[in-house]
């Protein structure tokens, strides 16, 4: 994350040149706070509800609450970086768990497409084994990804080069690992959801076996997993392609630096949206069923539903588009 105080002045270096920028450190910093403790205050509680409510499914060997479960643990790990964003490990342990987050919900999309497309195709792979190796092997490469960040620099030399998750100073290094994230960490993510949505969503509406209130919830809860994940991901990722496609000319040092300046704000609110989505998840694919048998006492029994696939002998295409609509 960025450590320079906010009386310092951030260099922006270019291929050929440095120049000095001004940022506007105080600008935009009540509603970003305002934004994170709204986050925290809704996403904490609901995310543990959902890690209690997802365990339970997955104790059942049940392969999509495998995803949503360790959806939920990594969005409670993403949300307790936010009162420590000073330590520099803790920036860090922020940027992995959104990306796995990121990742998790392409998988819960897929696995969702496969239980519904191809409902027959996938009896035996759809496993919690799996699901869990799967997870496991994500995690592993989306944690090492990250660990170039170590090597970026903050700062001159004179002032002790401190490192930076996110430096402002433009470098072949931190320009190639933006094109990296906004390609591999939202570009093809944003295709897969579209996609797998999509293909779900005219298998469904093909179906005689489902009523028209059904076929409308999985049309809009296809269009809400896609649209969240453009309003909490796409304005953040778009800034880091801006500002990598700068670095590639350096005459614009002027027009580089008044970006930086104008920017800055706007970044830093697109960060804290993507904060958000760890917040709206359980929401929107757990504790949006059956909200008021939720309240009750029957919490488990009342989550059944989200999850529940009928076991290989029986699953048939229907049973599949019914765990969808459910959930």
């Amino acid at each position: 994350m960025h450590e320079l105080l906010e009386t310092e002045t951030a260099p922006v270096l270019t291929n050929t040149t440095s120049i000095s920028c001004q940022k506007p450190f105080d600008d935009g910093r009540l509603p970003l706070m305002l934004l994170y403790s709204g986050v925290l205050a809704v996403g904490l509680p609901a995310n543990f509800l959902t890690l209690y409510l997802t365990w339970l499914q997955v104790r059942r060997s049940n392969v999509l609450g495998v995803y949503l479960w360790s959806l939920s643990l990594c969005d409670l790990t993403y949300l307790c970086t936010l009162p420590l964003w000073t330590l520099y490990l803790t920036g860090y342990i922020f940027f992995t768990n959104m990306y796995i987050s990121i990742f998790l919900l392409c998988c819960v999309s897929c696995d969702r497409y496969v239980a519904v497309v191809y409902s027959v195709e996938s009896r035996g792979l759809r496993c919690r084994r799996h699901a869990f190796l799967i997870v496991v092997t994500m995690v592993l490469l989306v944690a090492v990804g990250h660990v170039p960040v170590f090597t970026m620099r903050e700062g001159e030399a004179t002032q002790g080069q401190r490192r930076c998750f996110e430096p402002s100073q433009s470098s072949a290094t931190v320009t190639g690992f933006n094109y990296a994230r906004f390609v591999v960490g939202f570009l093809i993510p944003l295709l897969v959801l579209v996609a797998t949505n999509r293909g779900i969503l005219v298998n469904v509406q093909s179906s005689t076996g489902l009523r028209r209130e059904q076929k409308e919830r999985v049309r809009w809860l296809a269009m809400a997993v896609v649209f969240l994940f453009l309003v909490c991901f796409a304005p953040y990722h778009l800034i880091l392609l801006v500002r990598a496609i700068l670095f590639h000319f350096p005459r614009l040092e002027d027009g580089t630096c008044l970006f930086e300046t104008t920017v800055y704000t706007p970044y830093t609110i697109s960060l804290g949206l993507s904060t958000v989505n760890s917040a709206v998840n359980p929401i929107l694919y757990v504790l949006s069923i059956h909200t008021k048998q939720l309240l009750s006492q029957y919490i488990p029994q009342s989550f059944a539903p989200l999850l529940t696939v009928t076991p290989p002998n029986t699953h048939t295409h229907i049973s599949a588009v019914s765990m969808v609509t459910a959930s």
